[in-house]
């Protein structure tokens, strides 16, 4: 159900304080006009050090998300909307992988998905394959306003229809629409994460985790966690947001991130 967007000024420090887990989106949350900014990293590090669980949650592609796992002050990340999340061990250098649907069911879903690809921009004047769907291991996407001059809000409606039309699921992020098969989501694999590498309990937690995010794909996150927080630019989805989050920073995109790592450290 959605709910009233209120000012993070409200969001109590002893509520704060109980938070011991932090998952964020990446692009236009973490980034600034696709970069990453030092203070969105510095944030993460802060927070990572300070002994908090930092998971970025993304519709980024496995490839990012090795590097991420490798390289990122985080203790893993969940990728393509779900389709898997990794996580480095560094004591054993070792990556887990872990996927929502089997290697084989992911081949047939990519043959499925190059087709409906080529029928999308067929039918889409404009749109283009995301340039990092090379390094994908379980959906499509498809620009509509990273590389490309942006697509109209009709244009957007109708590629997510094309993905619907062939029984996938389709969200739009800030840049893209991803299309996939299967009934996973950024929720679900974000609870098998915590369950396995970190036995906690979702449901049990769900006060103790806090979710940063700006779009529609954001959605399953926003409406589950009490305390989501949406960067300022959530607010140019708020016609289109089934779920809303409970609080608004202030920034946009990696200021408003590290707006959200400040209250949470201070609360501490």
């Amino acid at each position: 159900m959605s709910q009233t967007l209120r000012p993070l000024g409200e969001f109590s420090a002893a509520a704060r304080a109980r938070v011991r887990v932090v998952m964020t989106d990446i692009d236009d949350t973490l980034t600034d006009h696709g970069r990453l900014p030092a203070l969105s990293y510095a944030a993460m590090e802060r927070l990572h050090e300070a002994g908090l669980i930092v998971i970025p949650v993304t519709g980024r592609p496995a490839g990012w998300c090795d590097l991420i796992a490798r390289q990122w002050p985080v203790d893993g990340v969940v990728g393509e909307n779900g389709a898997h999340y990794f996580r480095y061990l560094d004591g054993e250098k070792r990556m887990l992988r872990a996927y929502a649907r089997d290697e084989a069911t992911r081949a047939e879903d990519r043959k499925r998905l190059v087709a409906i690809g080529q029928e999308i921009l067929a039918a889409v004047p404009g749109a283009a394959i995301s340039a990092d769907q090379a390094y994908r291991e379980a959906d499509l996407a498809i620009d509509y306003c990273e590389d490309i001059p942006r697509l109209s809000a009709d244009a957007v409606a109708r590629i997510v229809a094309l993905f619907e039309r062939h029984g996938a699921t389709a969200k739009v992020s800030s840049i893209h629409v991803n299309g996939w098969f299967g009934s996973y989501d950024k929720l679900s694999m974000a609870r098998r994460l915590l369950a396995e590498a970190f036995a906690i309990d979702f449901d049990a937690a769900r006060e103790e985790i806090v979710f940063v995010g700006d779009s529609p794909n954001d959605g399953p996150m926003f409406g589950f966690f009490p305390n989501a927080v949406g960067v300022a630019n959530v607010l140019d989805f708020a016609a289109s947001l089934r779920h809303k989050p409970r609080w608004v920073a202030s920034g946009r995109g990696g200021a408003g991130f590290a707006e959200v790592a400040q209250a949470l450290l201070t609360a501490r």
